[in-house]
């Protein structure tokens, strides 16, 4: 070939091995080297205003390199206009499908409702809370949509935590008691009683089932208004942190039938603050314990996004967050942090961002290379690789290092 700006003959017929050479390497490199375009669509879900991607996150994704399509309006639920997410560096499109067509990686916050999971699409990343083990209609549409879904909710960490659940969680267990606090009130089916009491009149009692993060939180909401607060956990361990953290202000009980019982009859108001990461919540209050229940006392069961831990539990929305059973006021809403949208958002994209900018930088690598990002990959081109998942729901489950071919 002539050196110069003539083009060589041989390459203008597609012959010349040196030439293809010289661009099948150029072409290597721009490939190892093209970025991501990652898509954020806005929340359908009932009265959630929250975002997979605030602006802050937007900016940082697209100092990585990454191209970023957000839907429009898709961040006024947090006051965040079209107008910050394009000084942000997106590029806003007018409709959800835009994002679900032209997306490598979408970004969410809850799970993908049926008109999303059946624009999802093999080769595609998705990245958001997903809850599959009490969901079989997703799990299937995920699996027949053949998409890389990784769930926040069981990325771990070097502590064995659940980092990106960690917030929502934090989130979810002080709402819980504003929630209780509220549905205890006459008007609202409740019993008529204040949490915190007032000088001469006993505060309510308040049954936490489960001490871990979102356990904690509830209770420091409501030892902060007074209540009489019982914390009731099967690990040892963590019983005495909780007393250290406390110094006495709660009472622990090692959870067994009799105690669960007595805790129970004797609250007004129960939060259900169980969890095994990916499997359906454990049952631990059955209809029958409810008819030795006061009548008005309410139960907040914020493990309904695994089932619920209460044997009458159904899902709620923020619409109609309550129904009542046996003269027992149940709130379920299953997006309970989508209330309080600016300090949910904020603190989910906190704890996200990290593991996403991973993901869009390295793709499935990132995931094949870091245990605690393949912890989180719950579905894999038709397959569950999440085994508690898999279990609940009857399919074979897949290790993940088994269905991950990365070059």
């Amino acid at each position: 070939m002539r050196r110069g700006t003539r083009l060589c003959k041989d390459i203008l017929a597609g012959i010349c091995f040196p030439c293809l050479i010289i661009n099948a390497a150029k072409a290597d490199r721009q490939e190892r080297n093209a970025k991501m375009r990652v898509g954020c669509p806005k929340e359908i879900k009932n009265h959630e205003y929250r975002v997979g991607l605030t602006p802050g996150s937007v900016r940082e994704y697209v100092a990585h390199g990454h191209e970023v399509i957000v839907e429009t309006k898709a961040g006024a639920g947090i006051g965040a206009d079209d107008d910050a997410y394009r000084a942000a560096g997106a590029r806003i499109v007018p409709a959800a499908k835009d994002v679900f067509e032209k997306a490598d990686m979408v970004v969410k916050v809850k799970e993908p409702q049926p008109s999303e999971w059946t624009q999802l699409r093999e080769g595609q990343v998705l990245y958001t809370y997903l809850h599959l083990a009490p969901d079989p209609e997703q799990t299937r549409g995920l699996l027949n949509s053949g998409v890389t879904a990784v769930a926040y909710e069981t990325v771990t960490d070097e502590r064995g935590g659940l980092p990106l659940l960690a917030p929502m969680s934090e989130v979810a267990g002080r709402l819980a008691i504003q929630a209780g606090a509220t549905s205890l009130q006459k008007a609202n089916g409740g019993r008529g009683i204040l949490l915190g009491g007032v000088p001469g009149v006993l505060p309510a009692k308040v049954a936490i089932i489960g001490g871990g993060v979102v356990g904690l939180h509830a209770a420091k909401m409501a030892v902060g208004l007074g209540a009489d607060v019982s914390i009731l956990d099967r690990s040892i361990p963590r019983l005495r942190q909780l007393d250290d953290i406390f110094n006495g202000r709660v009472h622990t009980r090692y959870s067994t039938i009799d105690a669960l019982e007595e805790e129970v009859f004797s609250a007004d108001l129960v939060i259900g603050a169980v969890l095994i990461p990916g499997a359906a919540a454990p049952k631990l209050v059955t209809r029958e314990m409810l008819s030795g229940m006061k009548k008005g006392a309410v139960i907040v069961d914020v493990a309904i996004d695994q089932g619920g831990c209460f044997e009458t539990s159904h899902a709620t929305t923020h619409s109609e967050p309550t129904y009542e059973v046996d003269g027992i006021v149940h709130y379920c809403v299953a997006n309970m942090p989508g209330a309080v949208p600016i300090t949910s958002a904020h603190a989910l994209n906190n704890a996200t961002l990290y593991y996403g900018l991973q993901l869009a930088d390295r793709g499935l690598k990132a995931i094949a290379e870091d245990r605690h990002l393949r912890a989180g990959l719950n579905v894999h081109r038709g397959r569950v690789t999440n085994a508690p998942v898999a279990e609940a729901l009857g399919y074979d489950s897949h290790a993940p290092e088994s269905v991950l071919h990365v070059a």
